[in-house]
């Protein structure tokens, strides 16, 4: 009886056992190596994509002045890019200063910023710029002002986003060969001009001083240049600037270059308290399609401008610091990405306008 007891008791802890044994079974499969099932599956390590950086990521961005036109709209367009994308965003004026901009720049490298977007204040200070960021190991993107390729080539980190300004050059020497007499207003069988040229140490103020004129010599067309004169991008110099050159050369003068927009809008200023017409009795064009100048070619009051798209440049220089952010690297010769200008004319201007 007590064998028969023993039996049937040995028995009952069997199965219990087993049954123990069964419950344990999904508490063992939470550690196996199959991964629990999400509503976002993490992929794989080398799935990530290079160009996905971690938003809310730490951007400098130095301007090389605040109040310059164009660098306005250009600045703002950049930082509504950045902060939409979660991005925490500085600002800063170099105040056309170089030796503060490198400052602001170091400022940046030690507070551990995770990109940097510099817009020069001199491209002659490209090497010292290209230098420092490289050092600190900072994927840098440059806007606006471009340093040479072999600059450039120094850091595999670095990019350069803008436009192409022999574009811009050859697009306002084309506004002036769409005019019914090619710029040659009194008949003479030349194209007699006055250059107001932005900053000459800027590449930008180079080509275009050169390929406004040059497009008129390749079509064939003689031209005489009266006076060329730095006016540094600023408005109020182009009106002195301009008005000095009336003063000096009356109606010789058949077309005013500008190397931009505001010193075109200070030139007419001088313009048109000298009595004269533009589009009647001179020509007049800049460049960067401020609200103002589109305003002035609808009312006729400037031959054209080019649209320098600071939009598309600050939404390329974004693009291509997320790339870096996420690992890519430049070869030497293929670190410049350019948006292209746009000529506007009257026929068109109304497309660019607010």
């Amino acid at each position: 009886m007590k064998k028969t007891f023993a039996l049937l008791l040995a028995a009952i802890m069997m199965l219990a056992l087993l049954t123990g044994c069964g419950g344990d079974k999904p508490a063992d499969n939470a550690g196996d190596s199959q991964p629990a099932q999400s509503d976002a599956a993490t992929p794989p390590a080398d799935a990530a994509t290079p160009e996905a950086p971690a938003a809310g990521g730490n951007i400098g961005v130095c301007i090389y002045k605040f109040d310059d036109a164009f660098m306005t709209t250009y600045r703002n367009a950049l930082q509504e890019i950045l902060e939409g994308k979660g991005y925490k965003v500085t600002v800063v004026d170099g105040n056309n200063d170089q030796a503060k901009q490198n400052e602001q720049i170091n400022t940046f490298i030690t507070q551990g910023v995770d990109a940097l977007i510099i817009n020069p204040v001199m491209t002659s200070a490209a090497d010292t710029i290209i230098a420092t960021v490289k050092a600190a190991g900072i994927p840098t993107v440059l806007i606006n002002r471009e340093p040479t390729p072999e600059q450039m080539a120094a850091y595999d980190k670095l990019v350069y986003v803008g436009c192409d300004a022999a574009q811009s050059g050859t697009f306002q020497g084309e506004l002036i060969l769409d005019t019914p007499n090619k710029g040659d207003i009194n008949g003479d069988g030349k194209v007699s001009y006055i250059m107001i040229q932005g900053d000459p140490e800027n590449i930008d103020a180079q080509l275009r001083t050169e390929y406004s004129v040059k497009a008129l010599q390749d079509a064939g067309v003689e031209v005489e240049q009266l006076n060329l004169t730095r006016g540094d991008w600023d408005r109020e110099k182009g009106q002195t600037i301009c008005a000095n050159d009336l003063a000096q050369f009356g109606d010789k003068i058949e077309v005013v270059f500008c190397n931009n927009d505001d010193m075109a809008i200070g030139a007419l200023q001088a313009i048109q308290s000298a009595g004269r017409k533009v589009n009647e009795d001179i020509y007049l064009v800049g460049v960067d399609a401020l609200d103002a100048a589109l305003n002035e070619v609808s009312n006729g009051n400037m031959t054209g401008t080019v649209l320098n798209d600071a939009n598309g440049q600050a939404a390329g220089a974004v693009a291509e610091m997320e790339k870096l952010l996420g690992g890519a690297t430049y070869a030497a010769n293929e670190q410049s990405v350019y948006v292209d200008y746009v000529k506007v004319t009257p026929d068109n201007v109304k497309d660019f306008m607010k």
